[in-house]
């Protein structure tokens, strides 16, 4: 098991020493003090201020060596200048963790960045381990610790419960601890790691997943500063049976400059981020609100072994509305089995029957329909979970105390399931279905939406990573042929071709093909070789061959007087199928990422792309593949033929491990286009980038 006896020290502290405390509870060397105080931290606060002998009622110490012992955790709440000093003092005084709440380092630019190395080195050489700089802190609401000045506490303290919170934005991380509270959500503990210049978000996810009180990890990321630890720490949440919520900003242009300046961090597509977590367990949100309703979700541990939904309804319009979502999201709603359908239809003649189950008004004057309706799609429908429309039927204290009696057994029944109610109606109302395990909700597509997160939590598999084995590089970028000679080493077909250095060369390559031929110019300087002219298509005879041999050289003199020519590439022309894409992208935090989608216009005009880090086997690249938008065309959309996406598969799988054993110098590869047949697939051109040794 991982040592996180650091982060240990940082939450669950026995004394905490507050260097700058202050007497003034708005300052921040005061509002730890004074939260821990209301909160009945059962710790010890030592606070440390020369100019003061008692802070807040407490003894204080005139210098960290005059401290009766060596603290657990420390806060410094100094400036930035005085920081090393008392990193030292903290270091001889024994304590292993200290939250820095100072300002002032690499979110600052390339001067505070080297301060923010600098320290710590400082403090690893000391034995301790920093949370920070620039971060709003920590705390754990089970023990009472504070060690945060978040003003968030001015409006309430957070609820205890099962949900954790990691974020690398202090105010944001507070911002979704109160948003859990208002929502009547316990989440224990909050951990905003600031600049992260030593402990990361991947060590508190880490933490969470091994903690026995956090059963729901929510996340707020930046950027990410060390993708293998943050891996990792997915791996070992979802081996531990624990879903992680993850919000990574950064998406548009003004969001990742953001980003960059608030964190000091390199921000990676966010794209790539979403997949590769994804791939690692993590359920991917775009908002705050999505966040909670997972959460809440998820904090009641129900984990369904069938990713299908049942929906029962007193409203054929809401019905409607629910499955129009559910199909939108990929969440099956099968139909009830026949025989359960010719039954309800028998107890009610102008009900729907088949899912959405729809029990009419006419509940509203027999109740016993809704137990009735509920309990067919339970036990016969079979569904991993069953959404109730019962509005404010079931918040009307008249109806509320007859339907949770007619549902509860259905919930003892039932544990493995998911249920919940789309009910309107007083807070004390509801509360009583929530604290039977029935989840409330008032509106039904943001229950949709969260239900088949989990629902789908525990079908996630971990994929397969085979091992890639080393790709030797050439010292310099090739050109097509040389590209194409580098990729058919390791099994990726292309079309019949060769390189010539004459016009009679091309001639009888031509023709040793067969007509008709594409020709182009071979220079590892021009990578978009149509753009000037030096690609020529649908030669059908010598004397085309000629012309074109010709044409193609005078654009590239025109446009291109200064590139590299190696020579001609003449190639057989092939025709039929589908033009598809792949490349491979080297992203700043997670390596290597392979990419695919239809060719051409699909890709420019509407981004239907997958995205997945390298390397994975031919099943994962079959899944990858068939995940587009676009791929009815792969498999045979209006009468056209269905292509060899067996044969793509493995091409694209054999790029990633391409893509995976050729190292860090290997900037991008793109196969556009890759030409799936009916029977096998070929790449038409190569281009392989990489910096030169």
């Amino acid at each position: 098991m991982t040592d996180l006896s650091h982060v240990d020290g940082l939450l669950t502290p026995r004394s905490v020493a507050v260097i700058g405390a202050s007497e003034d509870v708005t300052r921040i060397g005061g509002r730890p003090i004074a939260a821990m105080l209301k909160a009945g931290y059962k710790g010890r606060i030592l606070p440390v201020n020369p100019k003061r002998e008692t802070v807040q009622g407490l003894p204080c110490y005139a210098d960290i060596d005059a401290l009766p012992v060596a603290p657990d955790a420390a806060l410094i709440a100094v400036p930035a200048k005085l920081v090393p000093e008392t990193i030292v003092a903290l270091g001889r005084k024994g304590c292993k963790a200290a939250t820095l709440f100072s300002a002032g380092f690499a979110e600052t630019g390339e001067e505070g960045e080297a301060a923010q190395r600098e320290l710590v080195a400082l403090a690893k050489s000391c034995g301790m381990r920093l949370l920070g700089p620039n971060t709003l802190g920590v705390y754990n609401v089970d023990i009472g610790y504070y060690g945060t000045f978040s003003s968030s506490l001015d409006t309430g303290y957070p609820l205890p419960g099962n949900i954790g919170i990691a974020s690398q934005s202090g105010a944001f991380g507070a911002h979704l601890g109160a948003l859990a509270r208002d929502r009547g959500l316990g989440s224990s503990i909050l951990m905003t790691t600031g600049n992260e210049a030593d402990i990361t978000v991947a060590d508190a996810i880490r933490w969470m997943a091994q903690s026995d009180g956090i059963d729901v990890i929510c996340t707020y990321m930046e950027a990410v500063n060390d993708a293998p630890a943050l891996l990792d720490a997915l791996d070992a949440a979802r081996a531990a049976g624990k879903p992680v919520i993850a919000l990574k900003s950064g998406r548009s242009i003004v969001g990742a400059q953001a980003a960059a300046s608030h964190t000091a961090s390199l921000t990676g597509d966010a794209v790539v981020a979403d997949a590769v977590l994804k791939a690692h367990g993590a359920i991917i949100v775009r908002d705050s609100e999505a966040m909670m309703d997972i959460a809440y979700v998820a904090s009641k541990k129900i984990f369904p072994t069938r990713d299908t939904f049942g929906v029962i309804t007193v409203s054929g319009g809401a019905g409607i509305v629910i499955s129009d979502e559910a199909e939108r999201i990929g969440f099956a709603m099968p139909p009830m089995p026949s025989e359960a359908q010719a039954r309800l239809k028998a107890v009610l003649p102008y009900g729907s029957p088949v899912n959405p189950l729809d029990c009419t008004a006419q509940a509203l004057n027999d109740p016993s329909l809704l137990e009735k309706f509920t309990r067919a799609a339970l036990e016969e429908g079979g569904y991993g979970a069953v959404l109730c429309f019962f509005t404010y039927v079931a918040g009307s204290p008249a109806m509320s105390d007859i339907i949770l009696k007619a549902v509860k057994p259905l919930r003892e029944a039932y544990p493995d399931r998911i249920i919940a109610f789309c009910a309107l109606g007083e807070p004390e109302v509801l509360k009583e279905y929530d604290d039977q395990g029935i989840l409330i909700f008032n509106d039904p597509c943001r229950a949709a939406r969260a239900i088949h997160a989990i629902c789908g939590f525990r079908q996630a598999r971990p994929r397969a990573i085979p091992s890639a084995p080393p790709v030797t590089l050439p010292d310099t970028t090739p050109d097509e042929a040389g590209a194409k000679e580098i990729l058919a080493g390791c099994g990726i077909a292309c079309a019949p071709e060769q390189a010539v250095q004459t016009v009679e060369e091309a001639v009888t390559a031509a023709e040793t093909f067969g007509y008709p031929v594409v020709m182009k110019i071979l220079s590892p300087d021009i990578l978009h070789k149509s753009d000037i002219g030096a690609v020529k298509l649908d030669l059908g005879d010598a004397d085309a061959v000629r012309a074109a041999y010709t044409d193609i050289g005078a654009a590239v003199a025109k446009h291109a007087p200064d590139a590299r020519v190696s020579g001609m590439l003449v190639a057989k022309q092939l025709s039929g199928g589908v033009e598809c894409l792949m490349g491979i992208n080297r992203d700043p935090a997670f390596g290597p990422v392979a990419v695919f989608g239809l060719g051409g216009i699909f890709v420019e005009l509407l981004n239907d792309v997958a995205v997945q880090a390298c390397p994975f086997d031919a099943e994962s690249a079959r899944e990858m593949i068939l995940s587009i938008r676009g791929a009815s065309i792969l498999k045979g959309a209006r009468g056209q033929p269905a292509v060899d996406i067996d044969a793509l598969a493995q091409m694209l799988s054999q790029l990633s491990m391409f893509a995976a054993g050729a190292g860090d110098r290997l900037v991008s590869v793109d196969l556009n286009p890759v030409l799936a047949l009916a029977e096998g697939a070929y790449a038409l051109d190569a281009v392989i980038e990489m910096e030169d040794r």
